[in-house]
């Protein structure tokens, strides 16, 4: 199939573009970054930088292929998401164009990838918290900017669906994390930001690390080719509601230092924790609940934390020369 990957030069865009090429399809990769700044380029995808907050980039990109995978948007870790607010609405506009240049040009299939920040924050306040359904968005209260710019965007393709027949697919993605993604600059998550920081502590001798919050906080990470693999039979699927594509392995933060530490061979006993209880930190506690999915596709992530984050680390070690 001819397909559109938009957000290609990002983290998961890269990855699944090169999925797609491995079965096959005829890819459109689309970004607005430079090629320089993509994480992935390939050669046996047409490669194009262009802003798709504008129509005509929409319209011009859409043409002649039978799906649309929209992973384009303004976005990082919680750092980010929590003072660029504005930044992360302005995403609505890539969702709502390229529906319209969808349903014009005829697109059969359109993927939007949504994410676990539309879940309502009051069901996330405790550390005794029930894995999240997704019915569970509603009475709405996401995360605020992102949370609700992804929550109207599930909507819209709902609403297109239902009013002009376009096939719609929302994969409500949970802490993604894997190679070939951010680790540094302010828009990395939790488990590259981590690595980062544990490597830059015995490079540099101290073994200091701070910690955002007290740590506590739990959440499930999702290793990149479950992300992919879910995505991929979730858009080969009859399924049109939104769906949870995330582990139900759920680690605290303390937790998750502990295990890369542990899993990459250090001595855990010399690193030293500091606590900035002022930094963004996100809901108290998350995870996903998979029966859905399980329902649905037959399918659920099968990564464990332990597995996916030595993969990440020994990555993330080779680009810091560690």
């Amino acid at each position: 199939m001819r397909i559109l990957v938009t957000g290609a030069g990002g983290f998961i865009g890269g990855h699944l573009v090169d999925k797609l090429i491995l079965e096959g399809h005829e890819i459109i990769a689309v970004d607005n970054k430079p090629f320089e700044n993509w994480y992935q380029r390939f050669d046996q995808s047409q490669n194009f930088v262009a802003d798709l907050k504008l129509i005509e980039n929409a319209m011009k990109y859409s043409v002649g292929v039978e799906q649309v995978y929209n992973l384009a948007a303004d976005m990082g870790g919680m750092g980010f998401i929590e003072n660029n607010k504005a930044k992360c609405m302005e995403s609505i506009l890539i969702n709502t164009h390229l529906l319209q240049a969808s349903v014009k040009n005829n697109v059969e299939k359109f993927f939007f990838s949504s994410s676990a920040c539309v879940y309502a924050s009051f069901r996330q306040d405790s550390l005794d918290i029930a894995p999240l359904k997704e019915s569970d968005a509603y009475p709405a209260d996401p995360e605020d900017g992102y949370g609700w710019e992804k929550l109207f965007s599930e909507r819209m393709c709902r609403h297109f669906q239902e009013d002009y027949g376009i096939k719609t697919y929302v994969a409500r993605y949970h802490n993604v994390y894997g190679p070939n993604g951010t680790y540094a600059g302010g828009r990395e998550k939790v488990p590259a930001a981590a690595c980062r920081k544990i490597i830059e502590a015995v490079k540099s001798g101290s073994y200091e690390i701070e910690i955002w919050g007290d740590g506590r906080q739990l959440r499930s990470f999702t290793y990149i080719s479950d992300c992919i693999e879910g995505s991929i039979k979730l858009m080969n699927s009859n399924f049109s509601n939104p769906i949870n594509i995330g582990s139900s392995e759920m680690i605290s933060i303390n937790d998750l230092y502990k295990s890369i530490i542990e899993v990459n061979g250090l001595p855990f006993e010399k690193f030293k924790f500091s606590h900035d209880l002022s930094a963004p930190q996100g809901v108290r506690g998350r995870s996903s609940n998979n029966d859905l999915c399980l329902q649905t596709l037959g399918w659920e992530p099968t990564i464990s934390f332990a597995t996916g984050i030595k993969e990440t680390f020994d990555w993330i070690a080779k680009e810091l020369n560690y």
